[in-house]
């Protein structure tokens, strides 16, 4: 790893935004050290929360020990008998439901996909003034394999009203005072998305058991959108004739301005509207920040995703965005799955380089430069962000 001024002497004309992902702490991040989990970096412990670390995020399909994880509570009590576990689908239904894990996995057909989970905060810390909360940079995110049944097959064996516009999520988790009678975080969804066949009840995480830290031993799984909705230790869907008003779903939580703020402002909680599909986003992975380079070429690597929609384009740039060069973008292994890219740099000389990418989505929207709409929580940051490496040659 690079050390000393020289990236600092390097880097002053670069925006506050473009150094964020990779500005080093005056002691480095605290490390996450959990069983089954690789050294992530800590932002929170009350409750806990850890990112990837961009050059972890390198996996077609993120294995278990590198996935994030966002808590909101404390970890739940786990029963003797996990397949005996209720879940309950009520409310905007002909005939509710209380159904054991162990006769939604037998009753339903089990899929699996490769999904993306990503935070809604991922990316606030690139924001200026900051912004309320975790400051993640673009590790709160992952694209594991995911097995489960489809909430589309649970709501319809249910049965919807034709009053059913939206759902409440419930999950097990006590609050961080150890309250069990009152819900952590509660969000919900618009009936279409939950109807979406993507959107999952899911027990397995890579092909095992859901981890507790990631759920277990249910949770939902809602992809490209804000990943609060995808609640662990799910206990209940409440089926709603109105956009649900549980705690995460009102004043500036997870809200977004519908008109731009002042940056730093106060805001106004009646010009929010709902967080819900994630904006496109790209991350260099190979690499990883701080290289020393042997040569003068570079065999880049890196995952772009964009909540709702694919990847059309991901370009790189080794002179601030001067010049782009294409970079060849894969296919998705499915719908709601990141994307590789991947592309050689060739150098004009050795030295220190800022390597960038930047993704367009199939809605023509492309990453910024810096992190736009300021909101009070932070959500939505998806600025194009740097790998610095030196090349020696």
């Amino acid at each position: 790893m690079l050390k000393g001024t020289a990236f600092v002497a390097a880097s002053a004309a670069l925006p506050a935004a473009a150094l964020a992902q990779s500005a080093p702490a005056s002691k480095g991040p605290k490390l996450l050290e959990m069983d089954g989990k690789a050294k992530l970096h800590v932002l929170g412990d009350r409750p806990l929360v850890a990112e990837t670390p961009a050059a972890l995020l390198d996996d077609d399909v993120t294995p278990t020990e590198k996935l994030f994880v966002r808590n909101n509570g404390q970890f739940p009590e786990m029963p003797a008998d996990l397949k005996a576990w209720k879940i309950k689908i009520d409310g905007e239904v002909n005939t509710p439901l209380e159904i054991s894990l162990g006769d939604l996995m037998a009753k339903y057909e089990n899929v699996t996909l490769q999904l993306m989970l990503e935070c809604g905060g991922n990316g606030r810390s690139f924001f200026t003034p900051e912004a309320r909360g975790n400051q993640w940079t673009n590790g709160g995110a992952g694209c594991p394999q995911w097995t489960g049944v489809r909430l589309a097959d649970v709501l319809k064996a249910a049965g919807l009203k034709s009053s059913a516009v939206y759902t409440g999520h419930y999950g097990a988790d006590p609050t961080l005072a150890g309250e069990t009678d009152k819900p952590t975080l509660s969000r919900g969804m618009r009936i279409d998305k939950a109807m979406d066949p993507h959107t999952l009840i899911a027990f397995k995480l890579n092909g095992k058991d859901l981890p507790l830290a990631h759920g277990a031993p249910v949770r939902l799984i809602v992809p490209g959108w804000a990943g609060s909705l995808s609640t662990k230790w799910l206990t209940r869907i409440w089926v709603r004739d109105k956009e649900h008003d549980g705690p995460g779903m009102g004043g500036f939580s997870y809200r977004t301005p519908k008109k731009p703020i002042v940056p730093g402002s106060k805001g106004d909680d009646k010009d929010m509207a709902v967080l819900e599909a994630m904006p496109v986003r790209s991350v260099i992975t190979s690499p990883a920040d701080g290289s020393k380079l042997s040569g003068r070429k570079i065999e880049l690597r890196g995952h772009a995703w964009a909540g709702d929609h694919e990847v059309k384009t991901v370009e790189v740039s080794i002179d601030h965005g001067t010049t782009w060069k294409p970079a060849k973008v894969n296919p998705p292994a499915n719908k709601f799955a990141w994307q590789r890219f991947t592309a050689t740099v060739d150098l004009p000389s050795g030295g220190y380089y800022e390597v960038w990418s930047r993704a367009t989505d199939a809605a023509g929207k492309t990453q910024p430069f810096a992190a736009t709409n300021w909101n009070p929580q932070g959500y939505g940051a998806n600025p194009v962000t740097p790998v610095r490496v030196l090349a020696e040659a």
